[in-house]
């Protein structure tokens, strides 16, 4: 009986700080700091793959103002990517560029692949589960709390477009 007690008194904790395995990767970010996706799992957060010289550059503006004024609510995560040969060579240079054109804070990701059999492990998990890849830069993916569902948004889908923000109106305040 005993026993008993103690797993059911210790098994909330464990279930609590159990990480789900969509959001158990290693992740770096541009700086080359640890990144922990699982901290992050109860919120809705949106996964964009950027670069510095696309003609969607600008949304990092957009993607700045939403996380600024929702971070304790909802998660930005940037994924600088070269596969539609747009990115700077470095994340020394990817860094400088976000932080001097658009100040931006949202965590950004080492630069890595987000399509095809070089993905990163995030993207190849968007892929599977909702059947997409990214068709070009700034495409986005919400994933809701927990990753309950997933919601794909192409490059032409602004983050502050009607159709993100009504997702994310019941955790903006």
């Amino acid at each position: 009986m005993k026993t008993l007690l103690m797993i059911i008194l210790f098994l909330p904790t464990v279930c609590l700080g159990a990480c789900m395995d969509f959001y158990n990767q290693n992740l770096k970010t541009l700086q080359g700091e640890k990144f922990d996706l699982c901290e992050y799992q109860d919120k809705p957060i949106l996964f964009v793959n950027t670069a510095s010289k696309c003609g969607f550059t600008p949304q990092f503006e957009a993607l700045e103002n939403l996380y600024k004024q929702n971070k304790k609510n909802i998660m930005v995560v940037g994924f600088p990517s070269n596969d539609f040969n747009q990115e700077l060579t470095t994340d020394k240079e990817i860094q400088d560029f976000c932080k001097l054109t658009y100040a931006v804070e949202f965590p950004m990701m080492s630069k890595s692949s987000v399509v095809g059999p070089k993905a990163n492990a995030v993207y190849k998990n968007l892929a599977s589960i909702t059947g997409e890849a990214p068709l070009w830069n700034f495409y986005k993916f919400l994933v809701m709390p927990n990753a309950e569902s997933i919601h794909v948004f192409g490059s032409m889908t602004s983050p502050d477009s009607k159709k993100i923000t009504n997702l994310l109106k019941p955790y903006i305040k």
